[in-house]
């Protein structure tokens, strides 16, 4: 199996902490943060895993390069965004297109998860396209909060209301061969129009749920950590602490 990971923002709300390396090097337990995700994924027999990359790219191609010889079993390579500066994630998925194909994970840059995560989520009944949820008690206005009909995905954004949500997004994807091609279509379609350099690559996953049967899988009890606040830096800290 192909991991695709989303690496190539700065990271700039953990400022000062990224002042000078991408988020995706965020020191966590004398780890950067991606190794982590690396080491996840290579549990789950995934065997290439490729990184879309921006700010600092250079930095982040030579951690990866001294990486590598522990993971000889998964071909780790990068791939440049030159748009990352001026353009939203969508336009990172777009140019790791041709690597979105088959059944592939599609994982955002500053997602945590325990080495459980992919299991459970491959495991999930067939579809298309399966999303990874979580739950909680309330949501707050940065949360990607995801509409279901049973578990059926029905929408995702950051603007649902309470009434229209029962889960959040972990940034956690994984498609299968009919739904990486129509997500690919999309991100060809959107990209031609002078939006799509503004959207998000769940804005796609949102309009293609009224197309096609996605699926989300409740990730709950496994631990996993969005990286996005100085607050989230330590929480990640305490949390890995205990891992192996």
């Amino acid at each position: 199996m192909k991991a695709v990971i989303l690496s190539a923002g700065q990271g700039k709300r953990l400022l000062p902490l990224t002042e000078n390396t991408p988020k995706a090097l965020l020191d966590i337990q004398g780890r950067p943060l991606f190794a982590w995700q690396v080491d996840s994924l290579a549990a789950n027999g995934v065997t290439e895993i490729v990184f879309v990359t921006g700010y600092n790219s250079e930095l982040f191609d030579k951690s990866l390069e001294d990486l590598a010889p522990r993971y000889p079993q998964v071909k780790l390579r990068s791939l440049f965004n030159p748009f990352y500066s001026v353009a939203d994630n969508l336009a990172s998925c777009w140019m790791a297109r041709s690597e979105l194909q088959g059944d592939v994970f599609l994982i955002n840059g500053d997602t945590l998860f325990h080495r459980d995560l992919a299991a459970r989520v491959v495991t999930s009944p067939d579809a298309p396209i399966t999303l990874a949820i979580d739950q909680k008690a309330q949501y707050d206005e940065d949360d990607m909060k995801v509409g279901l009909d049973g578990t059926r995905l029905i929408a995702i954004g950051k603007t649902l209301t309470a009434e229209q949500t029962q889960a959040e997004s972990i940034g956690f994807l994984f498609f299968r061969k009919s739904g990486s091609a129509r997500f690919v279509q999309m991100l060809e379609d959107w990209m031609r129009d002078g939006e799509g350099l503004r959207r998000w690559y769940l804005s796609a996953i949102h309009a293609l749920s009224s197309e096609i049967d996605i699926q989300t899988r409740l990730i709950a009890g496994l631990e996993w950590c969005e990286v996005d606040y100085p607050q989230d830096h330590q929480r990640a800290q305490e949390m890995l602490s205990a891992w192996p």
